[in-house]
């Protein structure tokens, strides 16, 4: 089969049917939907990890949960965004059991600071701002990725991660400066560079 036959042929396969495939063992199912999901699942693991060697080892894993849980996804939602949500999981559990020292920090110390400007992020690639995010602390990234990213709310950071409320609102907000200082230094490099 060539190239482009396989490619209309893993597009026509649905989600359901290709779940029931991958159930019934089929190999070539299961090759299927890791190459369906695998370079955007990377992505949000990317966001997560530290390195690149960091986000193929949670993503390998959240793959392995994804295979033994398929029988429990229920064709009711997207089978991209069930999959997104045992990626999310694994890179927390991952956070979690590889927590050493969680720097915390209480709501009050941190204050206000000025925003950064919308030029200052359209100067940026894609890859620059994912790099600055993965550089951030362990704690202020995950915190950062979980509320702005993935949209969840400080309470259920909060219970996943095992922090209080303040904890979380407190990292968001210094990754949140840690970003903006590192953009107006990016900002300032373009600038000079341009002028």
């Amino acid at each position: 089969m060539s190239d482009i036959q396989q490619t209309n042929t893993d597009r026509s396969l649905g989600e359901a049917q290709l779940v029931k495939n991958c159930l019934a063992g089929k190999a070539e199912s299961q090759e299927l939907l890791y190459r369906r999901y695998a370079s955007k699942m990377f992505g949000v693991c990317l966001r997560y990890a530290k390195n690149k060697m960091e986000a193929e080892d949670i993503m390998q894993e959240g793959f392995i949960k994804v295979f033994q849980n398929l029988k429990n996804f229920r064709c009711d939602g997207s089978l991209e965004g069930w999959v997104r949500r045992i990626m999310v999981n694994t890179a927390i559990n991952y956070y979690k059991s590889n927590l050493k020292y969680l720097q915390t920090l209480d709501i009050d110390d941190c204050s206000n600071r000025d925003s950064v400007s919308v030029e200052a992020t359209d100067n940026i690639s894609l890859k620059t701002l994912l790099t600055l995010i993965q550089k951030l602390p362990e704690g202020y990234r995950m915190v950062f990725n979980l509320y702005v990213i993935e949209g969840y709310s400080h309470r259920e950071i909060a219970d996943s991660l095992g922090i209080s409320e303040n904890t979380s609102k407190s990292q968001l907000s210094r990754a949140r400066k840690v970003l903006q200082d590192k953009l107006k230094t990016i900002n300032a490099v373009c600038y000079e560079q341009i002028a």
